[in-house]
């Protein structure tokens, strides 16, 4: 699947995933992945930053807040156009571009670059980190989110007590690369299903850690950091949806820097 055919499957889903997401239903985002990687970032405070693959533009809306001077881009229109219907403070320039891996930027236009749980969703990755490191400045950091590539896998069952909670997953074929499957998440019976909201289906592109880290050092960045966020006991007392992650980490936080 190239991007093309994943700019059509997002421009589809757009509109219910803005909806899903604005009215509060990313318990992960909001009690404590976002946080976490909010906590991560250095002081952007008046720094140039580009966020790649920004969708509805909440996340690029956070770091605005902190005082950044955001620019972001996305494959999808249809979420650029929802961005422009918030009233919320916007980035800067928000740009459709049918491949993230060709943006119009001149080299080292920005002081840092952002990816939150978008990297994962996009074809040709290796593509995607080498256009980061172009626009960056020298001294320049990229820092993205993506599911944990350890335990995200193509086999996972969650294993429950009898009062619900989880207790374990079942993994399996970390090795197995899923290159654009279409997968079905807000399934029959979750809780956004419940309140109405329809089936979403989406392409994947799986890499397991040493290839995501391979490709991160060949596109030129060192490795400066990583996070595995892990909700705290009073968050999940908040949230309960949450109390799964407590078992194994869902997410990866990674920063690169541009020599």
């Amino acid at each position: 699947m190239d991007h093309r055919e994943v700019g059509r499957h997002w421009n589809k889903i757009a509109p219910t995933w803005t909806k899903l997401l604005r009215e509060g239903y990313d318990y992960y985002r909001d009690s404590f992945n976002a946080p976490a990687f909010l906590e991560m970032l250095p002081n952007i405070k008046e720094l140039k930053g580009l966020d790649i693959g920004c969708g509805e533009g909440h996340n690029t809306r956070l770091l605005v807040e902190q005082g950044a001077q955001m620019s972001a881009i996305d494959i999808s229109g249809v979420f650029l156009y929802l961005q422009t219907r918030s009233s919320r403070t916007e980035a800067r320039s928000a740009t459709a571009t049918p491949a993230l891996w060709s943006c119009h930027f001149q080299r080292g236009s920005f002081d840092f670059a952002t990816g939150f749980m978008s990297f994962m969703d996009i074809p040709e990755t290796d593509k995607v980190l080498k256009e980061a490191f172009r626009v960056l400045k020298p001294g320049g950091f990229l820092q993205f989110s993506i599911l944990h590539p350890c335990f995200d896998t193509p086999h996972r069952v969650k294993l429950r007590r009898p009062d619900g909670t989880t207790y374990a997953y079942e993994i399996g074929d970390y090795f197995r690369t899923l290159d654009g499957e279409v997968i079905e998440i807000n399934k029959p019976g979750s809780p956004c299903a419940k309140v109405g909201f329809p089936s979403i289906h989406i392409p994947r592109f799986t890499q397991t850690l040493s290839q995501w880290i391979d490709l991160i050092v060949k596109a030129g960045f060192m490795i400066e950091t990583m996070n595995e966020p892990r909700p705290s006991d009073e968050v999940v007392q908040k949230y309960p949806a949450v109390q799964d992650s407590q078992v194994l980490a869902y997410f990866l936080h990674i920063r690169g820097r541009k020599s």
